[in-house]
C-alpha cells in the first residue's frame, strides 16, 4: 500500500495536462490529488476506477480537501460516478450555494463499481492542496436492500458477506433457479369414496413452479363427482386463456379445464372411476388457490327392511354399490344366519345392485339347560322349563344336610350373553357345603355315668372308624367337610420303633391299608346306614413328633363323598380357643371298664382341665403337656378314653349357634381313667390354620 502511494505521488508529479486512467481493484485504498499535499498541477485530470467484488459495494470519502470555488463547480472538481449515475461532484473550500465540499460526507455506490474523476483547469490563482480520500469495499444486504423482484428469496433469505442464499419452509424445496419456493406433489392418491382436494399451503398462496399431480382411483362401478367451493383464485390473463397457472382434469377420454381466475367451475360429473387432477404454476404470482370436493356414487340396491327383533344400521333410503349394513338384534337375541348364532352380520350392496346377502333373522338367546349342582337342586321359574333371554332358575341344597355358600340367593338369569348369570356370583354356580355340627338326632340329657355310656344312634353323626381290610377296628376319627376325616397321627403307624429318632414312610399305614365307615353304631356287628369309604391320601402334622406326641393330628381324603343323612354329617372346626371348665364329649369305641370293648359306640362327658394343671399332673413322669395339646378328665378319674378311642371327637356344643365344633381328637394319657391322670388330646384350634389350609374346610 505504501508502495501505491509513493507510485502516486512520484508518477502524479510528472503529469502536466494529459488524462490519466488508473484502474483499482483492491478492497481499500487511498487516493490523492496529484502532488499531494503541494498544490496540484493546472490543467489535469485523472480518473480513478474502482471494482470490488460483486456482493460488495464500495465507500468513499474524504479526509482533506481544498480545490478552487467555481460557479457550479465549473474549474476544478471531483466528480464521483457509476456506469451510468453520477454520484456527487465536489469543489471549493466550503459548502455554498453554487459548489459543494464533502466535508464528513460519505458516498456509496450502488454496485461493485466506483469512478473517481478529479480535474483543474488551466490556471489556479491560488495555491489548493487538493484532496486525501480512502475507500474500503463494504458488504451488501441483498436480503434488505434488493430492489429487483425478481431476484429475492421467494421464502427466507440469508446474507452473508459477499452474497446471500434462499431456504424455504418445510414441506417445501428450492427451485432449480435457488431462489422460487416449490413443492413435491406429485404422489397424491385418493381411494375413499368422499375426499376434500386442495392446492397446496390452501387458503394461503400456493407455491410457484410447481406441478402437482391428484388421482381419485376407485373400484370399477362408481362415478366420480367434483364440486369446487367458493374461494377459487388461480393467476390468469385477461386476453389468453390461462397462461400461468391452471387446472385441468382428465377422466377417462374426457379432459376439462384448463382452469383459472377467480369463478369456480361448475360442478363436474366426470362418469368415471378414475380421474386425475393436475395443477401448474408458474414462478410468480401470490393467488389464494383453490379447494374441492368429491363424491362417488354407484348402482343402487334394493330398500332394507330390518327383522324382527333387529335393526341395521345405518337405516336410509338409498343404498348404492360398496354401502355396507350392519344388522344386530335386539337385546336378548342373537343374529342367525346359516344354522350360527352371531352379535351382528354385515351385508353389502354389489356393483350389480343386489345385495350380498339376505337379511338374517334374530332368534332369541338360549342359556340351554343348567348346569347340576353337586348335592343340590335346579328348579326353573316357568312351568315350561324354559332356558331362553330373563327366564329364571333357582339352585338349592339338599336340605338338610347341605347349605349354601355365604347363603346367597340361588335364583339365576338367562342373560342377553346366553349365559345364566347370578347378581352376586355372576356366571359361576354356587356351591352347596355340608351342614355342619347339627345332628338331626337331639342327644338326650342323661345322667354322668361311671365309665361312660351308650351313644343314641345318629346323636354323633360325624364320628368316623378307621378300620383294617379285615374288618378290625383300629382307631376312630371325625368327618369335616364332605370328602375328609381328622384322626390322630399315631393311628397311622404300622409299626413304631420308640428309640427311633425320626418316623420314616415305611412305618405309615398306606392308603390302600385300611378303609373309613361312617354311619357306624354297633362295633362289629354291621348297621344298616353305615357306609365304606376308600382313602386317596393322608396328610400328617408336619410338625408330629411320635415320641412326643406333638401335633398328633392326621388327614384323610377319601376317595369319595359319603352320602350325608341322618346318620353320617361331618363336624364343625371351632371358631375360637376352648375354655376351661367347659363340659365336653368324647365319643369311640375304646376298652371300657374290666378292659372289655363295648358293642356299640359310647361316650363320656368330662370338662376341660387348665393347662398348668395338667403340666403339673404328668411332671413326674417326665411328660410334656405343649400347647398343641388340650386335657380334659376328673381328678378322681374314673372316666377317660382308652384303648382302641384314639383319634375319635372330644366335642362341645356352642350354645349360641346351637352348633357342635370339635374341640380335640384323642391323643394319649397314663393308662385309662386312673385318679390325678388326665386325658390329653390334640388341640384342634392350635392346628386349625393347618387344618383348613389342606382340606379348605371353613369354619
Amino acid at each position: 500500500m505504501r508502495w501505491l502511494l509513493l507510485c502516486y505521488t512520484l508518477c502524479f508529479s510528472f503529469l502536466k495536462t494529459s488524462a490519466h486512467t488508473v484502474e483499482l481493484n483492491t478492497m481499500f485504498g487511498q487516493i490523492q490529488s496529484p502532488g499531494y499535499p503541494d498544490s496540484y498541477p493546472s490543467d489535469s485530470e485523472v480518473t480513478w476506477n474502482i471494482t470490488v467484488p460483486e456482493g460488495f459495494r464500495i465507500k468513499l470519502y474524504f479526509m482533506h480537501f481544498n480545490l478552487e470555488s467555481s460557479y457550479l463547480c465549473e474549474y476544478d472538481y471531483v466528480k464521483v460516478e457509476t456506469e451510468d449515475q453520477v454520484l456527487a461532484t465536489f469543489c471549493g473550500r466550503e459548502t455554498t450555494d453554487t459548489e459543494q465540499t464533502p466535508g464528513q460526507e460519505v458516498v456509496l455506490s450502488p454496485s461493485s463499481f466506483m469512478s473517481v474523476t478529479f480535474r483543474s483547469d488551466f490556471s489556479n490563482e491560488e495555491r489548493f492542496t487538493g484532496f486525501d480520500a480512502h475507500y474500503m469495499a463494504v458488504d451488501v444486504d441483498e436480503c434488505t436492500e434488493q430492489e429487483d423482484e425478481e431476484l429475492t428469496c421467494d421464502h427466507y433469505c440469508h446474507n452473508y458477506i459477499g452474497g446471500y442464499y434462499c431456504s424455504c419452509r418445510f414441506g417445501y424445496i428450492l427451485h432449480t433457479d435457488n431462489r422460487t419456493c416449490r413443492v413435491e406433489c406429485s404422489d397424491n392418491l385418493f381411494t375413499q369414496r368422499t375426499g376434500v382436494i386442495t392446492s397446496p399451503d390452501f387458503p394461503n398462496p400456493y407455491p410457484k413452479s410447481s406441478e402437482c399431480f391428484y388421482t381419485i382411483k376407485l373400484e370399477e362401478g362408481f362415478i366420480v363427482s367434483l364440486q369446487f367451493e367458493d374461494i377459487f383464485d388461480i393467476e390468469d390473463h385477461p386476453e389468453v386463456s390461462c397462461p400461468y397457472d391452471y387446472i385441468k382434469i382428465t377422466a377417462g377420454s374426457k379432459v376439462f379445464g384448463p382452469f383459472c381466475g377467480e369463478n369456480a367451475p361448475e360442478p363436474i360429473n366426470t362418469q368415471s372411476h378414475n380421474v386425475q387432477i393436475l395443477f401448474r404454476s408458474d414462478n410468480s404470482g401470490e393467488n389464494q388457490g383453490w379447494r374441492l370436493s368429491y363424491t362417488a356414487t354407484g348402482n343402487e340396491c334394493p330398500e332394507l327392511r330390518p327383522p324382527i327383533y333387529g335393526s341395521i344400521e345405518p337405516l336410509q333410503v338409498k343404498y348404492s354399490f360398496k354401502d355396507q349394513v350392519l344388522v344386530s338384534c335386539d337385546t336378548g337375541y342373537k343374529v342367525l344366519k346359516d344354522n350360527l348364532e352371531m352379535d351382528t352380520f354385515q351385508i353389502e350392496c354389489l356393483k350389480d345392485g343386489t345385495w350380498s346377502s339376505k337379511i338374517p333373522t334374530c332368534k332369541i338367546t338360549d342359556c340351554g339347560i343348567p348346569p347340576e349342582l353337586e348335592h343340590g337342586l335346579v328348579t326353573f321359574s316357568s312351568r315350561h322349563n324354559l332356558t331362553t333371554y330373563q327366564s329364571e332358575i333357582r339352585y338349592t341344597c339338599q336340605q338338610p344336610y347341605y347349605k349354601m355358600l355365604h347363603n346367597i340367593t340361588g335364583v339365576y338369569t338367562c342373560s342377553a350373553q346366553g349365559v345364566w348369570m347370578n347378581e352376586v356370583l355372576g356366571r359361576s354356580q354356587p356351591t352347596c357345603l355340608p351342614v355342619c355340627g347339627l345332628p338331626r338326632i337331639s342327644r338326650k340329657l342323661m345322667a354322668r355315668i361311671f365309665n361312660g355310656r351308650p351313644v343314641q344312634k345318629g346323636s354323633a353323626p360325624w364320628i368316623a372308624m378307621l378300620s383294617h381290610l379285615n374288618g378290625r377296628p383300629f382307631c376312630g376319627g371325625s368327618l369335616l367337610g364332605s370328602k375328609w376325616v381328622i384322626t390322630a397321627a399315631h393311628c397311622l403307624h404300622q409299626s413304631l420303633d420308640p428309640e427311633a429318632p425320626t418316623l420314616h414312610n415305611s412305618d405309615l399305614l398306606s392308603a390302600s391299608e385300611f378303609k373309613v365307615i361312617m354311619g357306624k353304631h354297633w362295633r362289629i356287628r354291621s348297621d344298616d346306614n353305615e357306609q365304606h369309604l376308600l382313602v386317596k391320601h393322608i396328610f400328617l402334622h408336619p410338625l408330629y413328633d411320635p415320641r412326643t406326641f406333638e401335633n398328633d393330628v392326621a388327614l384323610v381324603e377319601l376317595l369319595d363323598s359319603p352320602e350325608l343323612n341322618d346318620f353320617v354329617m361331618p363336624v364343625c372346626l371351632p371358631e375360637g380357643a376352648s375354655e376351661q371348665g367347659s363340659m365336653v364329649i368324647v365319643s369311640g369305641w375304646g376298652k371300657q371298664f374290666l378292659q372289655r370293648f363295648p358293642e356299640t359306640l359310647m361316650e363320656i362327658e368330662i370338662p376341660i382341665v387348665e393347662h398348668g394343671v395338667c403340666q403339673e399332673a404328668y411332671a413326674s413322669l417326665k411328660r410334656k403337656v405343649t400347647r398343641d395339646m388340650i386335657c380334659a378328665g376328673e381328678k378322681e378319674g374314673g372316666k377317660d378314653a382308652c384303648a382302641g378311642d384314639s383319634g375319635g371327637p372330644m366335642v362341645t356344643l356352642d350354645k349360641e349357634r346351637g352348633q357342635w365344633y370339635l374341640v380335640g381328637t384323642v391323643s394319649w394319657g397314663d393308662d385309662c381313667g386312673k385318679k390325678n391322670r388326665y386325658g390329653v388330646y390334640s388341640y384342634v384350634y392350635h392346628n386349625k390354620d393347618w387344618i383348613q389350609r389342606v382340606t379348605g374346610v371353613r369354619a
